[in-house]
């Protein structure tokens, strides 16, 4: 008797073991990408955040409106004459303006209120000695604050780092809940055909052979329906605004370039998880079955 009759004899054609195998797989599956997706964006974004604001700083100058515009120019000649500042501009009103604008709504009459300057500084690779610069301005401007955006970069950075991790702590809790999943459809299928498998039994077939028969089937079908999970996974996150679309929510969420081929990956991950899970299964319930 082949491999393939055996898989029929053992495990059902229909039944609740059939569908609980198929149907968990392909919703682990669903899950697990989205999971998947989540890590990925989290790690892009925390490499983004920490790249934008790697090699840029501000200096704010607060002084009173008389003295501004020489309060601006000896920062600008401490920033041009500081080994580190590659380059040094002041901000127009503009950009200020738009800068607020996110915080402050589009309506705010913005010339009425006492904004300080603005200077942004593009650092070089070696970066300035930071504390240096901020003793040499607080020397010859004091009226100007050194940022370097540390303060603002570390919390973000941190935050997509704990998301990215919140992410592969779920893929994990999924493959657990799958492999518990269709170990119970194995146990429940071996144990509602015991007497099948006494009769195996009878004609010599050993319990390797009868195990890996069984295994082949549940392997899969847990293959059939992670592919269908992940599928309608991929087409629903095609169906989410992408980044820079004028639907911000979920934005930017999903896979990039070589990236979608990480989704690809979860069909086979989940038969070998049903291999090793029904294999296991299969060798305790036939060691139950007398």
């Amino acid at each position: 008797m082949s491999a393939r009759a055996i898989s029929s004899l053992v495990v059902p054609g229909r039944g609740q073991s059939v569908w609980l195998v198929t149907l968990s797989s392909a919703a682990m599956a669903f899950l697990a990408v989205f999971a998947l997706a989540l890590s990925v964006t989290s790690a892009r974004l925390a490499a983004t955040w920490s790249d934008a604001l790697a090699q840029t700083a501000t200096v704010r100058i607060s002084a009173p409106p008389e003295e501004m515009d020489s309060q601006t120019a000896l920062v600008l000649d401490v920033l041009r004459t500081t080994p580190g500042i590659a380059e040094a501009r002041v901000m127009v009103p503009e950009e200020q303006a738009a800068l607020l604008e996110a915080w402050l709504g589009p309506d705010l009459p913005l010339d009425a209120l006492p904004l300080p300057r603005l200077i942004e500084l593009t650092e070089t690779a070696e970066g300035p000695d930071r504390q240096g610069l901020r003793l040499r301005l607080a020397a010859e401007a004091p009226a100007a604050v050194y940022d370097d955006h540390t303060r603002w970069r570390r919390p973000l950075v941190q935050a997509a780092t704990r998301l990215q991790s919140f992410a592969l702590v779920s893929l994990v809790l999924i493959g657990a809940v799958t492999a518990a999943m269709i170990a119970l459809a194995a146990s429940a299928a071996l144990s509602s055909n015991g007497q099948v498998i006494r009769v195996l039994r009878l004609v010599g077939a050993r319990d390797r052979f009868i195990a890996l028969a069984f295994v082949r089937r549940i392997s899969r079908r847990a293959l059939y329906g992670s592919a269908a999970g992940t599928a309608v996974a991929m087409l629903a996150l095609l169906a989410l605004p992408q980044a820079g679309s004028a639907v911000p929510v979920l934005a930017g969420l999903g896979f990039q370039g070589w990236t979608w081929a990480l989704p690809l990956t979860i069909p086979p991950l989940t038969a070998i998880l049903a291999w090793a899970a029904s294999m296991a299964t299969a060798f305790r319930v036939l060691r139950g079955v007398t």
